[in-house]
C-alpha cells in the first residue's frame, strides 16, 4: 500500500492528468507531472512540473526518483519509456497493456486472446492489401491507421473500390500499417470501465452510453439503455479481460452493441472521457478509484447515485486566451457542473471543457445538458 504523503508520477499533463491530480491531492499525496506542452492543464494542480519530451531519458529518471509510483493519461507515451520507469518504480496499468492499446493490430490480437468479440478485419499495408480485404470482408471498411490517430483522426470509410482509389491515387495517405474492419451496423455504443487493483479486487462502473459526431464523443448518458443481459454479458467480458492482462489499474472498453451481441471497438488502460460524469453521478468518482487502484487503498463500491448526462465543450476556432459565455443558465441550474480544463488556447474540435447534469430522470438531465451547452461559446479574452 502506497500512503498518501507519497508522491504520484503522471505521464500526461492533459485534462485527464488534471482530473487525476485533483483527488491525489484531496486524499494527501504530492503529484509530479511530465508533460511536454508548457501550459498542460495537469501543471496547474501539480507539486512538481516536468516539462520534456517522453522520451527525454534525464527527465523520464527525474519522475521516477520522486515518485512512489507513476500512472499515465494517455495511450501516446512510448512504451519503451514506461519500461525505464518500471526498472525502478512501480507503473500502473503496466508497459505490455499500454503497447497493445498502441496499435489496433496489437489490439485486436490481444482481444481475440481474450477471448472478447471483434469485427471481421483484416491487416492492411497498401492498396493492393485493401482491395482483398474489400473482396474478403465486403464493404463498407473502416480503414484506421495501426498506429496514432485520436478523436476520429486517422479513419476513413471506404465503400467500394472507388473509395480505395481516391484514397491511394496520391500514395498511402498516411505512413505504416492499417486496420481494415468491416463496419458495424450497431444499435448502441457503450463503455465500460473497472478498476482492478494489486490483489485483484475489482469494481465496474455503470454502463454509460456514448453518441460521437465526427469521430468525438459528444454526449454521454447513464444509465445506458441496454438490457440486463447485455449488461450482465459486457461485465463479464471486461472482468475477464482484465483478470487475462493482470491489470491494476483502470480499463476502458467501448463496444457496439448489435442485434447479435456486442463487439469491442477500443481499449483504453487508463480514465476515460466517458466516465467525466462519476465526478458527480457516482459513489465514488473514475479518477479518485483509479488512485486507490494504483496505490493499493481499498477500492470503493461504484455505484450510480442518479441519472446523468455529460457534455464536451469543444472549440470551434482558432483563439488564444480564452473565456467562456453563455455560462448562467448552467450555473443557475443545481443539478449541473461545469469542468473547464485551464487550457489558454482553443482550436476546432479541441476538448476545452464539460459539462454535466444530474436529476432523477434520465432523458430530462440529457434535454438540460444539451441546453445548457447550446449557450456556451469560447471568446477570445484574458492574458
Amino acid at each position: 500500500m502506497i500512503l498518501p504523503g507519497a508522491t504520484l508520477g503522471i505521464l500526461g499533463g492533459g485534462q485527464l492528468g488534471r482530473m487525476l491530480a485533483i483527488p491525489a491531492r484531496q486524499l494527501g499525496y504530492r503529484v509530479a507531472v511530465l508533460a511536454p506542452e508548457g501550459d498542460a492543464p495537469a501543471f496547474g494542480v501539480a507539486d512538481h512540473v516536468i516539462r520534456a519530451a517522453f522520451e527525454d531519458q534525464e527527465a523520464v529518471g527525474r519522475l521516477a526518483a520522486i515518485s512512489e509510483v507513476v500512472t499515465y493519461e494517455f495511450e501516446n507515451v512510448a512504451a519503451e519509456t514506461v519500461r525505464r520507469i518500471e526498472a525502478r518504480v512501480p507503473v500502473r496499468p503496466g508497459a505490455e497493456l499500454l503497447a497493445a492499446t498502441q496499435d489496433r493490430l496489437l489490439e485486436r490480437a490481444l482481444c481475440q486472446r481474450a477471448g472478447a468479440p471483434v469485427a471481421p478485419f483484416r491487416e492492411v499495408d497498401n492498396r493492393e492489401g485493401l482491395s482483398l480485404a474489400l473482396t474478403e470482408l465486403g464493404g463498407p471498411l473502416r480503414l484506421k491507421t495501426a498506429r496514432g490517430g485520436y478523436d476520429g483522426g486517422g479513419q476513413w470509410r471506404i465503400r467500394d473500390e472507388a473509395d480505395a482509389e481516391a484514397l491511394f491515387r496520391n500514395g498511402p495517405p498516411v505512413e505504416g500499417r492499417f486496420l481494415a474492419e468491416k463496419e458495424v451496423n450497431f444499435e448502441t455504443e457503450v463503455s465500460v470501465i473497472l478498476c482492478r487493483d494489486v490483489y485483484g479486487d475489482t469494481r465496474i462502473f455503470p454502463l454509460f452510453e456514448n453518441h460521437h459526431e465526427g469521430g468525438i464523443l459528444a454526449l454521454t448518458r447513464c444509465p445506458a439503455r441496454i438490457s440486463a443481459a447485455r449488461r450482465s454479458e459486457i461485465e463479464d467480458l471486461a472482468v475477464a479481460f482484465a483478470d487475462t492482462v493482470g491489470l491494476v489499474g483502470t480499463l476502458t472498453v467501448e463496444l457496439f452493441v448489435t442485434a447479435r451481441g456486442v463487439l469491442v471497438n477500443e481499449l483504453a488502460p487508463r480514465v476515460h472521457n466517458s466516465g467525466h460524469l462519476t465526478v458527480e453521478a457516482c459513489t465514488v468518482s473514475q479518477f479518485e478509484q483509479h488512485l486507490r487502484a494504483v496505490c493499493g487503498l481499498p477500492l470503493r463500491p461504484a455505484e450510480l447515485r442518479k441519472p446523468a448526462a455529460m457534455v464536451n465543450l469543444l472549440g470551434t476556432e482558432e483563439l488564444r486566451f480564452i473565456r467562456l459565455e453563455g455560462v448562467e443558465s448552467a450555473l443557475r441550474d443545481p443539478g449541473a457542473s461545469l469542468h473547464l480544463y485551464g487550457k489558454r488556447h482553443c482550436r476546432p474540435r479541441r476538448k476545452m471543457g464539460h459539462l454535466t447534469v444530474v436529476g432523477d430522470d434520465p432523458d430530462e438531465v440529457v434535454s438540460r445538458a444539451r441546453a445548457h451547452a447550446e449557450t456556451m461559446r469560447f471568446v477570445k479574452g484574458g492574458s
